[in-house]
């Protein structure tokens, strides 16, 4: 069973960091957790109230909600009213001891706070300040409000699913948040990476429309990326509505046949040999200009046999292949409970819960659990104690 002594303070890669967040919701507070679990001490700075996200249903008692459990782990809570006099003053504080400072607070809000760039590193030339709102700070779009919903919107991928199903549709999964925070994270490391060199912060902007626009790109600028273009913008085989799982005899699996080989083996297992001469489907281009045709075949083929011949097939002939599982049977099946992705552990109010464990094993410096989520303030006379700062009545 996990405890908060799994993984010892003092330990993880980035042991000896001190990060400041100031950051409500998903997207910086997930980015904040990520160093967190690799050994940062997060001192996460919230209203007297909590962030919003510690409201979210179930919950067993006030401001601590399912989802902070672990958005929220491996954090030393402080409380401070921003709006109250003192407030800005107890936050210099803490930033003038930290290495890393991360806000999701508009810049327009910080700047009538007096916490831009300028204000906060004026007594800390070495912090790295971090800032990420749904648009470029320096556009016309720069002072909306944004939620996962509107990036997705405004960097085209609720397009790109209207152009499969018809139908302009969310993600199911706040992706524009956990991807943006994962860049928060690789932008902090690369920040510090260079003040280990000069011994020099800098200021960093995340826009969350930019970063999932150039996120969609990667794939789907396809035929666009050529000036002149050499045809429309998205990637065929990934805009095709036949590109689904597909049905067996009893069940449904995503069997992905991809190269030439690949597909020679499959159209000889299903009794079609002659689909692996088809001008159509000849060469990886072919399969790509038709792949309406080509996944509306496979559709038919595969329910000639069961998940589990098919995945012993595709195993034998090194094509990739796994049934469509749920999210419950993904958490419960043996790969994700062997690997301990999930695990128990003992929260010292909330009682057990589940731990959503780090994905990535370091040989050497291992993340994962060292604190657990902390209540609103509960560590605010504890960290102005370590600094020497008296916090105003």
């Amino acid at each position: 069973m996990a405890s908060e002594s799994e993984v010892p303070c003092g330990t993880g890669p980035l042991n000896g960091l001190r990060v400041v967040e100031l950051a409500t919701v998903i997207m910086g507070p997930y980015a904040a957790q990520q160093l967190g679990d690799l050994g940062a001490d997060v001192i996460k700075v919230e209203p007297p109230a909590g962030d919003m996200t510690r409201h979210y249903p179930p919950t067993r008692s006030p401001g601590m909600g399912a989802a902070t459990l672990n958005l929220n782990r491996n954090k030393r809570s402080v409380a401070i009213d921003l709006k109250a006099p003192g407030g800005r003053d107890a936050l210099l504080a803490l930033t003038a001891t930290a290495d890393v400072f991360i806000t999701n607070v508009r810049p327009q809000a910080l700047e009538r706070l007096g916490l831009g760039h300028e204000e906060v590193t004026a007594g800390n030339s070495g912090l790295v300040y971090v800032n990420a709102q749904g648009f470029r700070s320096d556009s016309e779009l720069g002072g909306r409000a944004a939620y996962d919903d509107i990036v997705q919107a405004a960097s085209g991928l609720v397009w790109l699913n209207e152009q499969v199903s018809g139908i302009p549709y969310f993600v199911p999964t706040v992706l524009a948040d956990k991807v943006c925070g994962l860049v928060i994270v690789q932008s902090v490391l690369a920040a510090l990476r260079h003040r280990d060199r000069t011994g020099q912060g800098q200021h960093i902007e995340v826009p969350m429309a930019d970063t999932m626009l150039a996120f969609n790109l990667v794939e789907h600028l396809a035929a666009a990326t050529l000036d002149p273009p050499e045809g429309p913008i998205g990637y065929a085989r990934a805009l095709s509505s036949r590109r689904r799982a597909s049905r067996t005899a009893d069940g449904w699996m995503c069997i992905l046949p991809y190269s030439d080989r690949n597909w020679r083996d499959f159209f000889a297992f299903v009794g079609r040999p002659e689909l692996a001469d088809d001008p159509r489907f000849g060469s990886l281009g072919d399969r790509a200009r038709n792949a309406d045709e080509l996944y509306a075949l496979a559709g038919e083929f595969t329910a000639g046999h069961t998940s589990a011949a098919w995945q012993e097939f595709c195993d034998g002939a090194s094509i990739p292949a796994a049934p469509v599982l749920s999210l419950a049977e993904a958490v419960a099946g043996d790969y994700a409970t062997e690997g301990g992705l999930l695990r128990t552990a003992v929260h010292p109010t909330e009682g057990a819960y589940h731990l959503i464990g780090q994905p990535v094993l370091f040989s050497a410096t291992p993340a994962g659990l060292h604190r657990h989520c902390p209540h609103i303030g509960e560590h605010t006379e504890e960290v102005f104690a370590e600094i020497g700062h008296r916090p105003s009545a």
